[in-house]
């Protein structure tokens, strides 16, 4: 287990911090090869993160963006992660670089994932930067504790891909990246903020059991270094 922790005094703190390396892991990112590449995650968490990292001054031409995961719900859908990355990232500055979405308008979710799949292999492997989150209940992207496809979701010798996740509270299929695709960015990131979630944090650091707490493979197969980013 390879990781740094650097805990906020509240999430306005942490998202400009995150931005700011971000922004660097990017553009270093851009110096040595001339193209950068992030995934970043959904839900609520990142929307401060994502406006900050929008006025950020790089060579956003360069730079490929993608979802760790995604509902199986179109980009109008008020539940979906392309909607949000349109509304608090894909503006201003950030607004030219190249978007690369997992929802695909397939008859089934498996149709939607194996559109990503092919979507998604011509972004640079590893990625420069991945963003996750953290559930309640120790998920991160859709690897969901009891969801249908987890060990596949998990196996770190699995093609990097995208799988199929369903799961008891978890609401419409879900499309993630495999736990292949995400282990060795260059940047391998835990944005994670409310009060409760530091105990969910301290038991997932403290145990092995990833069928539990899935986000334990992050924390302890990883093969880049994670850094984690808290506040309450």
């Amino acid at each position: 287990m390879a990781f740094s922790r650097k805990d906020f005094e509240n999430g306005a703190a942490l998202a400009e911090g995150l931005a700011a390396r971000v922004a660097t892991a990017l553009s270093d990112a851009i110096a040595a090869r001339g193209a950068a590449s992030i995934a970043v995650s959904g839900g609520s968490t990142p929307k401060a993160f994502f406006k900050v990292l929008s006025g950020k001054d790089i060579a956003w031409d360069k730079v490929t963006i993608t979802l760790v995961d995604e509902r199986f719900v179109p980009a109008d859908n008020p539940r979906s992660n392309h909607k949000l990355a349109n509304e608090f990232l894909l503006i201003g500055k950030t607004a030219a670089a190249t978007f690369v979405p997992l929802y695909h308008p397939a008859e089934t979710a498996e149709a939607a994932a194996a559109d990503a799949t092919r979507e998604t292999a011509a972004i640079s492997n590893p990625f420069d930067v991945a963003i996750l989150g953290m559930g309640n209940d120790g998920h991160t992207a859709s690897f969901f504790p009891g969801g249908n496809h987890l060990t596949e979701a998990l196996d770190a010798n699995r093609p990097r891909g995208i799988l199929t996740m369903e799961a008891d509270g978890a609401g419409e299929p879900r499309l993630t990246f495999s736990f292949s695709a995400l282990q060795d960015a260059r940047l391998l990131a835990l944005h994670i903020e409310g009060a409760e979630k530091a105990s969910v944090l301290e038991k997932a650091l403290s145990g092995t059991d990833e069928a539990e707490m899935p986000i334990r493979a992050v924390l302890n197969r990883a093969t880049s270094p994670v850094e984690i980013y808290w506040a309450p």
